[in-house]
């Protein structure tokens, strides 16, 4: 790369993330968040943020985004956003890009990311990255669910991207039965992403009301965090929340083969630590009958780095032509 400057983005189902990297020292720079309500288009959101950051167009674009990409196009789960590599680079010149799943880049940063970037959730210790082969999985809650696979055989390493959240959510306990039961009634079928995201957190609150016969007024996900040590209803909510996530993500382990180690991703577990690391989580993660000698040896981490969506899609646009 000889041009001054790469344009990398994670985009979810809310905000659109962006920075600039140094070709040089691969280095994040001027990252800034804006809201995708505010455009019409992702293009119109890069060309507002470059705007905002004048210089050189970038010398290509990476993009990390919330979504199945097939045949270089994502439309954005979440939003009624669709961005393709071909009309992207036309846009800006005939540049390299590169669009990616958002945690495909997620698990390409778990290379990157330092001891400072992460929180052990458990006993055991994190693996060395730098020498052996592995299987990591990368999993997390957002605007919507998200997973990714990263291996490494030999010299090489691939991330493997997933629809893991739309996978049929498969209760374990009464409660959980209770509550898909009143979720199937309202949505037809309830995958793992209904529970496991910012509107499944809502979901769970507003469920476990009618259950319990005990009509309230709506919570936003938000809300519902901030009243956990006031509101009985809140506290059992994010209860709940944090044990569907310990097993959907050893259901995810399970399903990759993902034992040297599972990371914790996505916007909203970054804000609750001391939630997560009191909630039920690990024992959810373990409590896998006849494998949970398996589940009791992998190492589970929460990631703590602001932005490992750019991180990702930053190792990824050095390698793109210029």
């Amino acid at each position: 790369m000889t041009e001054s400057r790469l344009l990398v983005g994670d985009i979810g189902g809310t905000n659109a993330r962006f920075a600039l990297v140094d070709p040089g020292t691969a280095r994040l720079s001027n990252e800034l968040a804006l809201k995708c309500a505010d455009f019409d288009s992702p293009a119109l959101a890069m060309r507002h943020y470059l705007d905002a950051h004048p210089g050189q167009d970038p010398a290509a674009i990476c993009i990390a985004a919330a979504g199945p990409v097939v045949d270089g196009c994502v439309d954005f789960t979440n939003s009624n956003w669709r961005l393709c590599e071909m009309s992207l680079s036309q846009a800006f010149g005939g540049i390299g890009v590169r669009v990616i799943n958002d945690f495909e880049a997620t698990a390409h940063s778990l290379l990157r990311l330092t001891d400072g970037d992460l929180a052990v959730v458990g006993l055991e210790p994190l693996p060395r990255l730098d020498e052996g082969e592995f299987t990591l999985g990368v999993i997390g809650p957002g605007t919507g669910l998200g997973a990714a696979a990263l291996l490494r055989r030999g010299n090489s390493t691939v991330a493997l991207a997933t629809e893991v959240g739309h996978v049929g959510f498969a209760p374990e306990t009464a409660l959980q039965k209770a509550i898909w039961e009143v979720l199937r009634h309202r949505f037809g079928r309830v995958s793992d992403e209904r529970l496991l995201s910012g509107s499944g957190i809502e979901n769970i609150y507003t469920a476990l009301s009618e259950i319990h016969h005990n009509p309230v007024q709506p919570l936003t996900a938000a809300e519902i965090f901030a009243q956990v040590h006031d509101n009985h209803l809140a506290a059992e909510t994010v209860n709940l929340f944090f044990e569907t996530l310990g097993q959907v993500a050893g259901n995810f382990a399970l399903s990759m083969g993902a034992f040297d180690g599972i990371y914790i991703g996505g916007g909203i577990v970054q804000r609750y630590v001391t939630l997560l690391m009191e909630s039920g989580f690990r024992a959810s993660f373990e409590n896998k009958g006849r494998h949970r000698h398996i589940m009791e040896k992998i190492p589970v981490a929460l990631i703590r780095h602001p932005h490992p969506g750019l991180l990702g899609a930053a190792a990824l646009a050095l390698s793109l032509p210029g």
